[in-house]
């Protein structure tokens, strides 16, 4: 353990200054790590225990001692629930710059909150600094031989006891100030380039998954067509593997070369990101993840996107309709789950409530009115609202005869095998969700899946699909704050979002 007295907290008096100052430690302990590894790596001698001290993290540390009661502030995020000091360590702090100001000013707005800000005792693991452990010539470099002289990843440093609530309360130690530190995040970060193919920085905060492959090219559709309108706002169009199309390339480029050219093929679950900037310079654009299928899959991508703090993922991909009355092609907007998946049994047992979030209901109905141009009966024949049941077991047919009695007791209307577990991932981690789930086949009355019946049903379904799960997360662009509500958060809440 280092000790801090090496390098004390520096208080500072607003939010700029303690971000410019978290940006210009981070900067300086990255460029540190990444020096002293490339002179080892050209057959130089190794970091002693002094130059190490510089391989820290960032932390940033807020402290409020308050006179009287606390204020009642009504807002979700960015609040106190208790007066005392709380910290974390953080890492690229100038990518962050925006997520961090929009916790930091209200909470010197509304308490008062004093500031600081220095080196951390968490050091920085090499490979966050280093894409390869390869030298400019390309020779391999044992990873044990690295780790001998550098800090590596631990995993009994990486959790998400915070975001969980099961982390323990040392006693004279800061609470926390943030659901994830710079070390879970730099985690996750690693392999969201890993599992999708992209840089993470060109994830968008509004986030579309889907379990088919069929959406991306719908998705590549839109997003040149955005690109080409001359939107505002909108830069371009970032596929797997770097392909990225420009605003002045999208009005000639052909949505199946733009795929064909991406090695997407490489990655388990790649990314689609059209990128778009508001007004304050923040991302503003959407991404569409083709997870695959499984709660596995989407358990693991929702663990790593969430230390980008999203405003939103939702789900659209295809279910099977468990009712008589539904028809091909109809729409399940989930307001329950019937969590079959296993997956989160330990961490968010099966008899938490998982509810639903009225502001993302009522963008995906209005979304579907819009799209669909239908009304009143009309949509409600076409737009079922329900409980949708996740499976892990895609046979689970196999078990009807087990599985009948609890599908009937749920009044389950569809099955599919992500929604339960994105939203309770989104329940889990803070981050607002929702599901608007497409009839691709009829398990329990004969329609099952069969080639020619399936790609009539892509070829016409698909399109319309992604059209409304786009114009859901364009409404609920326009109302971001409303959108992270009190529902998703704690008793003893970490202050930041």
């Amino acid at each position: 353990m280092i000790e801090r007295e090496l390098r004390p907290m520096q208080a500072v008096t607003d939010a700029g200054t303690a971000i410019d100052r978290l940006v210009e430690l981070y900067d300086g302990a990255a460029r540190a790590l990444r020096s002293a590894l490339e002179r080892y790596l050209a057959g130089g001698p190794p970091p002693d225990a002094t130059e190490r001290l510089a391989f820290r993290y960032p932390e940033l540390r807020i402290s409020y001692r308050p006179d009287g009661p606390l204020p009642r502030v009504r807002r979700a995020t960015a609040k106190l629930q208790a007066a005392g000091t709380y910290a974390t360590t953080v890492t690229h702090p100038a990518f962050f710059r925006h997520y961090l100001t929009r916790q930091l000013e209200p909470l010197i707005a509304d308490y008062g909150i004093a500031l600081e800000v220095g080196l951390s005792a968490q050091e920085i693991p090499y490979p966050y600094v280093l894409e390869a452990g390869l030298d400019a010539r390309g020779r391999a470099v044992d990873g044990a031989d690295l780790a001998t002289y550098f800090p590596v990843p631990l995993l009994s440093l990486v959790g998400d006891e915070i975001a969980d609530g099961t982390f323990d309360q040392v006693a004279g130690e800061p609470l926390p100030l943030a659901l994830f530190d710079a070390v879970r995040v730099d985690y996750s970060l690693r392999r969201l380039v890993h599992y999708t193919g992209c840089d993470w920085r060109d994830v968008q905060p509004w986030i579309l998954l889907t379990n088919y492959h069929r959406y991306v090219d719908q998705f590549v559709r839109h997003g040149l067509e955005r690109l080409a309108s001359g939107a505002e706002g909108f830069e371009r169009l970032v596929l797997p593997g770097g392909v990225s199309v420009s605003r002045a390339e999208a009005a000639e480029a052909d949505p199946a070369a733009v795929i064909a050219a991406s090695p997407w093929h490489r990655h388990q679950m790649p990314a689609y990101h059209l990128v778009a900037q508001g007004a304050d310079g923040t991302h503003q654009g959407t991404t569409l993840v083709n997870i695959g299928v499984g709660p596995s899959n989407a358990k693991t991508i929702t663990d790593h996107l969430a230390v980008l703090r999203p405003d939103c993922w939702l789900m659209v991909g295809h279910c099977g309709g468990l009712r008589q009355s539904q028809t091909i092609g109809d729409y399940v907007l989930a307001h329950a789950y019937l969590r079959r998946d296993r997956i989160l049994d330990e961490l968010v047992p099966p008899d938490v409530p998982v509810p639903a979030l009225a502001e993302v209901q009522v963008a995906l109905q209005n979304a579907a009115a819009t799209v669909t141009g239908e009304q009143a009966e009309d949509l409600k024949r076409r737009l079922r609202t329900g409980t949708v049941v996740t499976y892990d077991d895609r046979n689970w047919e196999l078990r009807f005869s087990q599985e009948r009695r609890r599908i009937n007791q749920s009044r389950a209307v569809a099955v599919d095998m992500e929604s339960g577990t994105v939203a309770a991932q989104g329940f889990r981690l803070r981050v607002p969700y929702g599901a608007l789930l497409c009839v691709s086949d009829k398990p329990l009355h004969g329609e099952i899946k069969l080639p020619g019946a399936a790609n009539a049903f892509y070829d016409r379904a698909v399109s319309e699909h992604l059209q409304v799960g786009l114009a859901a997360l364009d409404a609920l662009r326009a109302d971001r704050h409303g959108l992270h509500s009190r529902k998703l958060r704690s008793f003893d809440e970490p202050p930041f979002r």
